[in-house]
């Protein structure tokens, strides 16, 4: 068929070229779906692609940083794609309860999830790695791993076991070490005290002889009141001043050693990602990648916005902890770190992988962020 023959056909009715059945619309031929006409002579209308997608989330709805930014991403890949692509947003509990993100997506309940990929260490044990892990990365760190040092191709390979796909969709930057009843003056303080901490942190708690124990977001508050717990991390002070921690645990500890980045994922169903087409994804991928630029900074900001606020309005005591407490906190953090190589040839080379990045980057550390803010402070700080 020559192109005359084809804009004539197409002019007429519908052509079919490799399988697939075209309709002319203006200057330019649109896939559509093929079927009876309504009528002899007819054309099939046209259809373009459209998908609806539910995300489940691990925060509560609407909440600062996690709750918003899902919100933001659904919005913004429905933005991008001029609708083509519909996300509807569902918090924690509303579809399924915080910690149930991940069998939600990976069954199909839900197209997609946004959580933290430490939640799902029963999964396997190497997932903490592109979340946060004790010990760890600064969230720069993180993302050179991730982009450019091989995380991203460790992680495609583990959740492709799941049926999964994620990407990176946000950071809160270095965590604060908690909230306590008590003060931490030695490592022995942290003996019989029962801590809400997620991922392999848990487990240095639990060896620095305290309890773990993983509480959603939205638990911590009422398990702070309760008893429950006594003590509790759960991000910095933006998130922290509006949970309101301070009312109950007035010594709050920073920064803290078990995240030193905080990733957050967009967690997404493989069968569901491969019924999109080529342009589809790329929004997809771009939207996660505008995101996991801008909810570093709004951490960033409005964390030194809410310090001031927790310790002359709330009357908040901010300590670091002690030297020795420190040194025992790293000590553990690298031997249970170090432990989930053995639990599988991937494991292992998330491991391998992390540990030489993280040493390049400890290397450079020096003469990048690190030597330059301690500078800085030796400069301005009387």
């Amino acid at each position: 068929m020559d192109r005359r023959d084809f804009l004539t056909g197409a002019a007429t009715g519908a052509v079919v070229v490799g399988g697939l059945t075209y309709a002319a619309t203006g200057n330019r031929t649109v896939s559509v779906e093929t079927g009876t006409p309504d009528a002899p002579g007819a054309a099939p209308a046209v259809a373009r692609e459209a998908h609806e997608w539910r995300l489940v989330t691990s925060y509560p709805k609407n909440f600062p940083g996690g709750g918003t930014s899902a919100q933001e991403l659904a919005d913004l890949i429905g933005s991008m794609s001029g609708g083509r692509l519909k996300v509807k947003l569902f918090a924690a509990g509303e579809m399924v309860p915080a910690f149930e993100v991940f069998d939600a997506v990976r069954e199909g309940t839900a197209e997609c999830g946004h959580s933290a990929p430490y939640y799902w260490i029963a999964k396997n044990k190497s997932l903490p790695f592109f979340c946060a892990v004790p010990g760890g990365l600064t969230q720069i760190e993180h993302n050179a791993w991730m982009y450019y040092g091989g995380g991203q191709e460790l992680w495609d390979e583990i959740y492709a076991g799941f049926g999964l796909l994620g990407f990176m969709s946000g950071n809160t930057g270095t965590q604060m070490g908690g909230w306590f009843k008590k003060e931490i003056n030695v490592l022995d303080d942290f003996k019989g005290l029962k801590m809400r901490i997620p991922g392999l942190a848990a487990e240095v708690i639990n060896r620095m002889g305290a309890t773990a124990v993983n509480t959603p977001g939205g638990e911590i508050m009422p398990a702070l009141e309760s008893g429950v717990i006594d003590a509790a991390e759960w991000v910095g002070p933006w998130n922290d001043l509006a949970f309101g921690f301070y009312k109950i645990a007035k010594y709050y500890y920073g920064p803290g050693f078990h995240e030193g980045s905080t990733c957050t994922e967009l967690m997404i169903n493989r069968a569901a990602w491969d019924r999109l087409s080529g342009e589809l994804k790329d929004i997809v991928r771009s939207a996660s990648l505008t995101m996991n630029s801008r909810l570093p900074s709004e951490y960033f900001a409005n964390n030194a916005i809410s310090l001031p606020v927790l310790l002359n309005e709330h009357g908040v005591t901010l300590n670091n902890f002690p030297t020795d407490v420190i040194k025992a906190m790293y000590t553990i953090s690298d031997e249970v770190v170090a432990e989930t190589a053995a639990e599988g040839d991937v494991n292992r080379r998330v491991y391998e992988s992390w540990s030489k990045f993280r040493k390049m980057a400890m290397d450079y550390a020096p003469l990048s962020d690190y030597g330059f803010i301690r500078n800085r402070a030796l400069a301005y700080t009387s």
